[in-house]
């Protein structure tokens, strides 16, 4: 098995557009119970061993933890109090997924209503009322969590050379996508909004400051096929027509962000030398011509138990 596994956007479609709203259903039980965090950081799933995890989220005095386990088919919600529910990751509608974690949640007694609309999606169907019913590849599904294994990876090593303000590698279930950012420690100029499906008020927060963000995603109807990509807001003089590594790396001008096929980085002699590259390169573009502070945001790429030198 190749640790950089084929990725089909055609071929699981119909399995990705329902993962995405299952994660939906569980990104907005966090959220309804999170305190709010700058740029959203606290409504993100995380990837882990066997999925993708909202990790802790409090519930008064207990924890609650609601986990993707793809190895499992399974969706598992567990508390600190000892308790667990599992909700089959299996084909089958939208509103019978969401009826099944609503009453799991009770069963733990946790009550809640989320609010059910999906977001960041075209002609979104409420979740409750969405009783089409819909594909689960499984076998899709983990190849895609395989892919975020890599690339969260790749991303982390990344994040070791930067001392300034950055994110964690975080999985947005609004946009599907992987994401990691980095921070000049400047204010932005306000966001003017208008992102569909995305509340101006949460759009403004999250690019409240100058920042220069890499992430993955699987694909979608607007563009079919696995990419990685990266962007600056504000975006400084000069950035589309930066000089971005590997060669296969271009500006999508609809988009307004460096592509990267993902496709590029899989068949790669070095598939880890190769996004690096994008990650350094991107950021370089929009460091430099930003005029960020980089002697002071930044340093060698971290090692295992050797500290860095000061």
């Amino acid at each position: 098995m190749t640790a950089w596994p084929v990725l089909d956007w055609t071929a699981w479609r119909d399995t990705a557009v329902g993962l995405q709203l299952r994660t939906q259903i569980v990104g907005k039980i966090r959220l309804a119970l999170t305190p709010w965090l700058n740029h959203s950081w606290h409504v993100p799933l995380y990837v882990s061993a066997r999925g993708l995890t909202t990790s802790a989220i409090h519930c008064d005095t207990r924890i609650l933890e609601i986990a993707f386990d793809f190895l499992a088919k399974a969706l598992i919600l567990t508390t600190s109090d000892g308790g667990e529910r599992r909700v089959p990751l299996q084909p089958g509608s939208i509103a019978d997924f969401h009826a099944a974690v609503m009453a799991a949640l009770g069963d733990l007694g946790i009550t809640l209503t989320i609010n059910d609309l999906p977001s960041e999606m075209p002609d979104p169907v409420r979740f409750t009322e969405d009783h089409a019913q819909r594909p689960y590849d499984a076998d899709a599904a983990r190849t895609f969590w395989r892919a975020l294994i890599q690339a969260t990876r790749v991303f982390e090593q990344f994040r070791t050379g930067f001392l300034g303000k950055a994110s964690p590698t975080h999985f947005f279930w609004g946009s599907f996508d992987l994401a990691a950012t980095r921070f000049s420690g400047r204010g932005a100029p306000p966001h003017p909004g208008g992102v569909p499906g995305l509340p101006d008020a949460v759009t403004r927060d999250a690019y409240s400051a100058e920042e220069a963000s890499l992430g993955f995603w699987p694909g979608s109807d607007a563009f079919p096929q696995a990419a990685f990509y990266a962007y600056a807001y504000p975006a400084p003089a000069g950035y589309a027509e930066a000089t971005i590594e590997p060669t296969a790396a271009f500006f999508d001008t609809t988009l307004g962000e460096f592509i990267l096929p993902y496709d590029a980085v899989r068949t790669a002699a070095d598939p880890d030398a190769a996004l690096l590259a994008f990650c350094h390169t991107s950021y370089d573009a929009a460091a430099d011509l930003g005029a960020w502070d980089r002697d002071t945001l930044e340093c060698p790429l971290g090692r295992p138990k050797i500290p860095r030198a000061v």
